[in-house]
Order: C-alpha cells, then structure tokens, then sequence
C-alpha cells in the first residue's frame, strides 16, 4: 500500500478526533458516575 504524507495526516486526524471524543465521553460517564441524582429537572419536562 502506497503510504503518502497525507494519507498518514488523514489518520492521525482521525485518530486525534477519536481520541477527543472519546475524552468529552469518559468525563461525561465519569462526571453522571459521581453525580446520578443531577438529572433533568421535573420543570424542564413539563416545558417539552
């Protein structure tokens, strides 16, 4: 497989973006993990 320079950057974009995604998710689970009773307010479901 021919290998070029942007073929590596298209990857490692990638990567880089599975990589922060993948962060904002375990801060999130993390953050829901540490706080479960913070969910939507019962006046946020009355406004729907």
């Amino acid at each position: 497989m021919y290998v070029d320079t942007v073929v590596i950057a298209g990857l490692l974009t990638v990567g880089l973006m599975f990589a922060f995604f993948g962060g904002i998710a375990w801060v999130v689970r993390k953050d829901l993990r540490t706080h479960p009773e913070n969910g939507p307010s019962e006046d946020a479901q009355e406004r729907r």
